[in-house]
């Protein structure tokens, strides 16, 4: 067997293991998973998800850096189909609650995420990822004169902060019209910010 091929079996490896211990994670919570179930699911042996994985929080984080990527993506997404600047810092916040809304999303992102890992190493994901693209497009808007001179790091983890939050307490909303809700006073705080 050449090294191409093992390469390649070693990636569909640590694919499978991701997706299984994902939909795992998200369906049941990290603290009710067990190694084992996760190697059943993704037909392996303990020794290959060991060759990936040291542990079953590295496996997590793997997982949750994944999800935060594909959030990330999507935000991007959403606010790069916009011309205009403050179209595109509006439209992507809204992307992110939309993105939260998500059962699994929930799970992992926001609810075992700051658990498993730690309020600062969970951070730092953030940071990376959506936390980027937010303080760049709030930069952007300074720059233009849409939002008054500040500080964007302050700003950046005030808004993100708030996010955070509203897509945490939307975990356990019951009022059907709880996103729309948080949407519309989203729109309002994101409006204070402009320049008058």
């Amino acid at each position: 067997m050449s090294n191409g091929v093992r390469a390649q079996q070693r990636e569909q490896t640590r694919q499978t293991l991701l997706r299984e211990s994902r939909r795992l994670f998200a369906t049941l919570g990290y603290g009710s998973v067990h190694l084992s179930e996760i190697v059943r699911a993704a037909g392996v042996t303990k020794g290959a998800l060991y060759h990936h994985f040291d542990s079953k929080a590295e496996l997590f984080r793997a997982v949750l850096t994944q999800v935060q990527q594909e959030v990330a993506a999507r935000v991007a997404a959403t606010a790069d189909a916009r011309e205009d600047a403050w179209e595109q810092l509006s439209e992507g916040c809204q992307a992110f609650l939309t993105a939260t809304t998500d059962p699994s999303v929930q799970r992992v992102l926001l609810v075992d995420g700051p658990a498993v890992l730690g309020w600062r190493n969970w951070r730092e994901l953030t940071e990376a990822t959506s936390g980027r693209h937010l303080a760049q497009a709030l930069a952007a808007l300074i720059e233009e004169g849409t939002i008054p001179p500040q500080p964007v790091a302050p700003l950046t983890h005030l808004l993100s902060g708030a996010m955070n939050e509203a897509a945490l307490w939307l975990t356990d909303a019951e009022d059907p019209t709880a996103l729309e809700d948080t949407r519309r006073a989203l729109t309002r705080v994101l409006s204070a910010l402009r320049t008058p």
